[in-house]
């Protein structure tokens, strides 16, 4: 990879690949300085840069503790109401049931 050329995001992205594990952000974003051959004046305002790109690209997922991942390893997030639709006649009568009674609740309230 050409790192000199490569924007600092992919650089780090690049690395948790090789990695194949979350790293600790201050590791990770020293790591990226590194392999950029990155001129620094202020250490402390190139990781504060470096880990705001991070931070702002849905590649990377931050899993707690400082310690970044990619969100590719993750498995995504099941939504409930997708969830619902896939379950049996049984449960979705239920739900029709439970509809329905809030229904009659609500009207007797506004009489």
């Amino acid at each position: 990879m050409d790192f000199i050329n490569s924007s600092e995001v992919d650089v780090a992205y690049y690395i948790l690949t090789q990695a194949g594990k979350t790293m600790y952000y201050k590791d990770l974003v020293l790591e990226v300085i590194e392999k950029k051959c990155k001129p620094v004046q202020s250490l402390s305002a190139a990781i504060s840069e470096v880990y705001t790109l991070i931070n702002m690209d849905s590649r990377f997922h931050y899993e707690g503790e400082g310690q970044w991942g990619l969100t590719e390893w993750n498995p995504p997030e099941v939504k409930r109401s997708h969830a619902s639709r896939s379950t049996s006649s049984g449960s979705s009568k239920a739900a029709a049931r439970a509809s329905s009674n809030r229904k009659k609740k609500l009207e007797s309230i506004q009489e």
